[in-house]
């Protein structure tokens, strides 16, 4: 059963109920994997909430695309993926679509298992959960290994994913690994790289530099003269804006890149396309954090650099999924 789901340790007195709720989920599993339901919810370490939205018709002889979707702070799983909003609805619903996003990307990608877990815990906060969890080292490798070992296909590649406080979940897989596994081929910071210091750097570099097929993008917004009522959102080097451009900084060491802009953004890209960085600027000192989901941002942090990037959408521009949300 531990191939499955890691749940942590337990007391003795617990563990008759430890083991009567292992076998519940691994029972939602085994459903799961035979396909009786296109999405699934469980629970893992008592305090993580696992959403996994697989295609209807998966293919074990078509290649697996997993990834793993850190929600942002303050946002529940359903908030995440979105609706169609009716009068009275709680505006979180409108402002990522995740699952929508998702319906279109399966439309680009027919050819792969397109699968998206959500991943949300009690706190509605990524730092937080791992301040509480002090093994979050060891923890969250584990259970993304776990996860991922569920679905069996041609091959398995893994992306993470995560939007806001959801980079905190990235940051505490990658301080959990050695190295980055050559079974994760890309990484999205969708204006959530908070956490990056120049610690993390080897590990990127090393990754990119030997793993095949990898990708980097990082989406943020200049953050730092960004103003709420009139007060800074964040100081000036505590926002993604100052953190991804010091990431690029690094990269651009070893790493030829490209600059463009268009009249909202500068966009820096390796020459390959590997890594790409999307810069949104502020002229009006305004917060545009979520709009870099809303505005096809999941879209593009899977498609950018491939054969589909910017086919049928554009980057920060209207939505190319409203037709599909639910």
């Amino acid at each position: 059963m531990s191939n499955f789901l890691y749940f942590g340790e337990v007391n003795k007195p617990v563990m008759r109920i430890a083991t009567l709720s292992c076998f519940f989920v691994l029972h939602t599993f085994i459903s799961f994997c035979q396909g009786l339901s296109s999405i699934d919810s469980f629970r893992i370490h008592g305090d993580i909430k696992i959403t996994i939205d697989k295609p209807t018709h998966y293919l074990q002889s078509q290649k697996t695309v997993i990834t793993f979707f850190a929600l942002p702070n303050g946002n529940s799983t359903e908030q995440t993926m979105g609706k169609k909003m009716q009068p009275g609805d709680d505006w979180h619903f409108d402002i990522q679509h995740i699952k929508a996003q998702t319906k279109f990307i399966r439309q680009q990608l027919p050819n792969k298992n397109f699968v998206v877990i959500y991943l949300e815990n009690n706190y509605k906060s990524w730092p937080s959960w791992k301040q509480k969890h002090p093994d979050f080292r060891k923890e969250i490798p584990h259970f993304v290994d776990s996860l991922a070992g569920l679905f069996k296909s041609k091959q398995n590649e893994i992306y993470l994913n995560g939007h806001s406080g959801g980079g905190s979940f990235i940051f505490g897989y990658l301080a959990g690994v050695e190295q980055i596994p050559s079974s994760v081929k890309r990484i999205s910071f969708l204006d959530s790289d908070y956490g990056y210091d120049s610690s993390y750097y080897p590990k990127f570099k090393n990754w990119l530099q030997n793993v095949k097929g990898t990708a980097l993008n990082v989406f943020a917004y200049n953050d730092s003269v960004a103003l709420y009522n009139g007060k800074p959102v964040v100081s000036a080097t505590g926002g993604t804006w100052y953190r991804s451009r010091l990431l690029l900084s690094h990269l651009q060491k070893d790493i030829s890149f490209n600059r463009s802009s268009t009249d909202s953004l500068i966009i820096y890209k390796s020459e390959d396309k590997q890594m790409q960085f999307y810069f949104k600027l502020n002229l009006n000192r305004g917060i545009y954090h979520t709009q870099q989901v809303e505005l096809n941002g999941f879209i593009h942090s899977v498609l950018c650099g491939t054969k589909k990037d910017s086919k049928k959408y554009s980057y920060y521009s209207a939505r190319a999924y409203s037709d599909l949300i639910e």
